[in-house]
This record gives structure tokens, sequence and C-alpha cells, in this order.
């Protein structure tokens, strides 16, 4: 043999003259029996990873993420959630957001859904099954050892030419114990694309898992929000057909006095109608929003208790912070997500390379024969053998080829894919941007009109109270005030749910959370005082 693997691979990575000698050299004085081994160790130490290194995408180069200037201070009114907010340019946002409503029972309810949601626990169990596949495929680095015992008893035919043991027996025990050693020599980096493609979909997982997590904070923050609305709308609704039912009898009591028409029983009746009609979706969706909090929460609708929020109870945080463009996708759980899944792309077009190429596998054995137990390791009973083998694919069909290609194509695929989602990203920020914007205004309006109605309405009374007003202009003041009050209660409950969909949009600051480093961590068994439990299993020792 002129030219060993190890020369061959010296030559192709650059004509290095000084390793190809020292390697024969170092061949020379090995004994025969190792020298194939030995080769085939220096070419694993030779060897690099193929396919491409994957380079993390940098941000994006944009400066702002609406066509026109934010407005230095959003409009203001004097009502429960109108205050003046502020937008903080490269701000940072706290782990735990939703304390700046400095609501208690708000606080409460979302560390007892951080703590007991079951999409939650999910997403954790999901990253604990990406973290140990991890694991299991950095098994491939190390050798593989096992142990094994035989034991037979066998009868030669009578005619054999010469019996299997040395004492020409033809009938005989035969036992055989042996450990066994092989390790493939990872020369073109399968293993180590393998393993890192594991660790970039474990790190997916993780987004995955955080996005789970900043989404569940989000949606309790909104559920109660929409809970406190609904409750002053069925408020002010029941009032509105309340003063609706009172209008109807009065003008009854004029027709039938002569003093109105039919006409106007007739429209009036149709309003009280339509009113009435309102209110039991509004109970419904009040019966929803109960329901979907006691379910974040990880409890049954049945078994949660009651929780109760009122608008008036929040404050509006007025310091938003508005982190950099440049930051953005460094924050937000998703574009990490489809960052790794690009990652993980890329690191799969080198495992289809490598499967293309040699694969060298190093191996060992050693153990004993004998025709009694008691002779087992004595002297001449043992046997021992080292080689290596070379497999190199020549003709598959064309499969691996085209699994090649379409480990190209996926990766394409991955890159488009975090493109979208980093557009995606910036289109979310900017809607909610707007959304705060107009929301400031229209709860400014809402609130002017409803001033207006007060006063309309405190005119009437006075005015019926003087005997210069009848008491269906009272009436109809009241019923404009009620309406009013619905359409600012609405108003309300919008900038306090685009004020948490701001925070969710810049990546809910989950970097300062305090167990940011520990989102892998195992977790914890399923509580049977919650939604239900399943059998679980301890670990075992490793094998």
């Amino acid at each position: 043999m002129n030219e060993t693997w190890v020369d061959v691979l010296a030559r192709v990575r650059g004509g290095r003259a000084q390793r190809a000698d020292g390697v024969s050299r170092l061949r020379d004085g090995l004994p025969s029996a190792l020298r194939c081994g030995g080769a085939a160790l220096l070419l694993l130490l030779a060897g690099c990873a193929v396919g491409p290194d994957f380079s993390k995408p940098s941000a994006p180069d944009v400066h702002g993420y609406t066509r026109r200037p934010l407005p230095a201070t959003l409009a203001s009114a004097d009502v429960a959630g109108g205050q003046a907010q502020q937008f903080v340019e490269g701000g940072d946002i706290p782990a735990d957001w939703w304390t700046l409503f400095h609501s208690p029972p708000l606080n409460a309810l979302i560390e007892q859904a951080l703590a007991h949601n079951a999409d939650l626990k999910a997403a954790q169990a999901a990253l604990a099954v990406a973290r140990e596949n991890t694991k299991a495929g950095r098994g491939a680095y190390y050798p593989n050892v096992s142990a094994g015992f035989s034991a037979s008893r066998e009868q030669d035919p009578p005619g054999a030419l010469a019996a299997v043991p040395s004492n020409n027996a033809f009938l005989y025990n035969l036992f055989t114990p042996q450990v066994s050693v092989s390790y493939v020599a990872d020369v073109f980096g399968l293993n180590r694309r393998t393993v890192e493609s594991l660790q970039a979909q474990q790190q997916a997982v993780r987004f995955q898992m955080l996005a789970t997590r900043i989404t569940l904070s989000t949606n309790v923050v909104a559920a109660a929000v929409q809970q406190a609305s609904l409750r002053a709308q069925i408020e002010a609704t029941r009032e509105l057909i309340a003063i609706n039912t009172k209008m109807v009898k009065i003008l009854r009591y004029q027709l039938a006095k002569g003093y109105a028409g039919r006409l106007d029983l007739a429209a009036q009746e149709s309003q009280l109608a339509q009113l009435q009609s309102t209110l039991p979706p509004l109970l419904t969706q009040l019966a929803q929003q109960d329901d979907l909090l006691a379910v974040l929460a990880g409890r049954f609708p049945s078994q949660a208790e009651a929780q109760t929020f009122d608008l008036a109870s929040l404050q509006l945080p007025q310091q938003l912070p508005l982190s950099l463009p440049s930051a953005l996708v460094a924050q937000r759980p998703d574009v990490g997500q489809a960052e790794a899944n690009m990652h993980a792309a890329s690191a799969q077009i080198g495992v289809a390379i490598a499967n293309r190429l040699p694969n060298i596998t190093l191996s060992a054995n050693a153990g004993s024969t004998a025709l009694a137990i008691n002779q087992l390791f004595k002297s001449g009973t043992g046997f021992w053998s080292v080689g290596a083998d070379l497999a190199a694919p020549i003709f598959q069909g064309g499969t691996l080829l085209h699994q090649e290609r379409a480990a190209k194509a996926a990766y394409v695929q991955a890159a488009e894919q975090y493109r979208g989602t980093v557009l995606t990203a910036f289109q979310n920020v900017a809607d909610t941007l707007a959304a705060l914007q107009h929301d400031a205004e229209g709860l400014q309006a809402a609130a002017h009109a409803a001033d207006a109605a007060k006063v309309t309405l405190d005119l009437s009374q006075r005015q019926y109270k003087d005997g210069y007003a009848g008491y269906l202009s009272l009436l109809s003041a009241e019923q404009g005030y009620q309406q009013a009050r619905i359409a600012l209660v609405q108003a309300q409950a919008s900038r306090y749910a685009d004020t948490a969909a701001l925070f969710q949009a810049l990546g809910g600051g989950w970097w300062h959370a305090a167990d940011a480093g520990q989102s892998d961590a195992v977790p914890s068994e399923p509580d049977p005082t919650h939604a239900g439990h399943a059998p679980t299993t301890r670990d075992s020792d490793e094998k």
C-alpha cells in the first residue's frame, strides 16, 4: 500500500509535506496489526466538518417602525386609562411588565397562569424533550462499548476431519465472554453537523416556549381588561333597558290619554327590543371571559375562584419603552425561533453532504473462550482483534444526491421564513403603535362626548325639577349618557389592551426573567389538583 488515507487527506488539505512525512514515520514504527487503526485515528484528528458554517443574520438596516414620526406624547383625557403616554426610545422592557398596571389581583392571576397553565407546561416538556435529544446525539462522539456472554453445547459429526476443540472431542461445551468496542470516526463531521442541528432545534423549541409564556401573560391581561369592559357595558346596557322601559310605559299612558301617537310608541318599543337583544350576547361574552381566565390559570371553570376586574383599578403605564429597530430581532422569540430553524437547516446540509462521503469505523474485540467456565481467562484461552472498516457509497439510485439538494432547498425555505418573520415582527410593532395613537385620540373624543352627555343630563334633570322639561326629555338625556358611557368604556379597554400588546410585540422582556438561563429545565410533575394528571415516570440512571 503506497499511500494511506492520511496521506491523501494531508495532500488534499493543502499538500502539507511535513504532515505526510510525520505520518509515514509513525506508520513505519507501528506494528502491522495496528497500522490501519493508527492511520484512521490520525485521519479523524485531521477531519473537518463539511457543509456551510452558519452565520447569524445581521439586523435589518431599518431606523424606524412607522412612516411618520411618532408624537412625543399621546393625547390624554381626564378619565381612568386616559393618562398621557410617552415613548421612551431605546427603553428596556421588564420581564414582569404586567406589574406596571399596578393591579395586585392581575399580578396574582398571571403568576397562577405561569405556574399551572397546561400549554406552557407542554411547551416546557417539549423543551426537555429537545434537550434530551441533543444529549442523546452527543453520544455519537464516544465509542460504543458492549459486553456479551455466550454458552452453547455442540456436537460435531463423527465423520468430521477434525473436531473443534484441541482435545478432538466431538461433544463439548463452549463458553465465550467478550467485550466489544466500536467507534465511528467523524472524519467529515457527520456527527458534529447532526449535533449542531439538534442544538439548533433545541433553541427553536426554547424560543417557542418563551413565545408561549409571553402570549400567555398577554392573554391574561387582555382577558381581564375585556372582562372589566364587559361588566361596565352590561351595567350601562341594563340601565338603558330600564330607561327605555320607563319611556315605553309613559308613551303607553300618553297614548291612552290621547297625548301621544301610535307611531311614537312603536318606535320606542322597537328601540327597547333592540336594547334587550344586545344584553344576552354581552352576558355570553362575560361568561366566556370568566371561563377563559380560569383555563388560562390552569383551573376548571366550575372550580375556579371568581375573578372580578374593574378598569378604574388598573393604572395605565405612562412610560412606554420603545426598543430600537436593530434590537427587535434579538428580542422577539418568534424571530429567534426562525433563526434557529435556519441554523438547523444549514447543519442538515452538512449532514447530507457527509452521508455521501466515506465512513470509517474502528473496532476492537477481546475475550476468552473455554470448554468449561472454570477455565475462562486462563492462559491460552484469550483472544483479541483490532480492525478498521472503510465504507463509501457508490450507487444509491440518486437518493443521497437528491437528499443533499433537498437539504439546500430546505435552507432556502428556512431563510425566507426568517425574512417573513422579521417583516411580521416590524408590522406588529407598527400596527400597535398606530393603534395606541388612535386609541388615545379615540378615548379623548369619547371622554368629551361623555362629559357633554353628562352636562346634558344635569341640565335636563334641573329643567325637569323646575318644570321646564318633560319626563321623556329627561329619560332621553339619561339614555344618551349611558350610550356615551358604553363608548367610553370600549375606548378605555382598547387602550389598556393595546398597551399590553406593545409589550408583547417588543418581545415581552423575557431576557430579564430570573429563570431565563434555566428555561430548559425538566418540567415538574403534573399537579393533580389542577386540570388533570397523567401517570408519571421517574428518571433512571443514564446508560
